[in-house]
């Protein structure tokens, strides 16, 4: 190997390392977030209401049939004609969501919420796609129990040059305890430090 190849793959390596442990040291920062900032919409009952109705709406949806949603989710991303979008961000939930973003100060940069499916039900923005249920934000939340958090990987955003991540969280209806949907939370985890 040539001297400057090694001197390339010994920065890379640094850069690497570097970053591993600037995305560590997010940690303890996303925990307290989660514990004084967003522990409350866990159970908060706007939230409860929506996931109850959505959740009666889309009790019987086989995975054919919640395959189908997110195809035409993913299909209306970017394009005019959104009639699978629209209830979901359009709806008064959303609103909620939109104005939570709006008091974090920019820490937070989305919310989104799910049913007992992984359906989304209301988003501060649009997703990606609709099914969440085959991602950790839900298996790991909704599918565990109730007070059930779950922290993803802080990774550097390539579009904004600063380190995300986000934080799930399970649902539960405030008069029984049950879990019912879940939360997840982009966070910018460079503002809470």
């Amino acid at each position: 190997m040539s001297r400057n190849l090694l001197t390339v793959l010994s920065c890379m390596g640094a850069v690497f390392v570097a970053s591993a442990s600037a995305a560590q040291d997010f940690q303890p920062a996303l925990e307290s977030y989660y514990a004084e900032t967003l522990s409350a919409l866990a159970t908060d009952a706007t939230l409860a209401a929506a996931i109850t109705a959505q959740n009666a709406q889309n009790g019987g949806l086989d995975q054919a049939a919640i395959d189908a949603l997110d195809t035409a989710w993913r299909a209306e991303v970017g394009t005019a004609s959104t009639p699978t979008i629209t209830p979901v961000i359009s709806n008064a939930t959303s609103d909620f969501l939109r104005g939570f973003v709006e008091q974090s100060g920019g820490r937070i940069t989305e919310i989104f919420v799910m049913d007992a499916k992984g359906l989304n039900v209301a988003a501060s923005a649009v997703t990606s796609d609709m099914w969440q249920g085959d991602e950790a934000k839900f298996s790991e939340t909704f599918g565990k129990g109730a007070g059930v958090v779950h922290y993803s990987e802080v990774e550097n955003d390539e579009s904004t040059g600063r380190y995300q991540a986000q934080i799930s969280f399970t649902v539960v209806d405030p008069a029984t305890g049950q879990p019912i949907g879940a939360v997840t939370v982009g966070v910018d985890a460079e503002s809470l430090m």
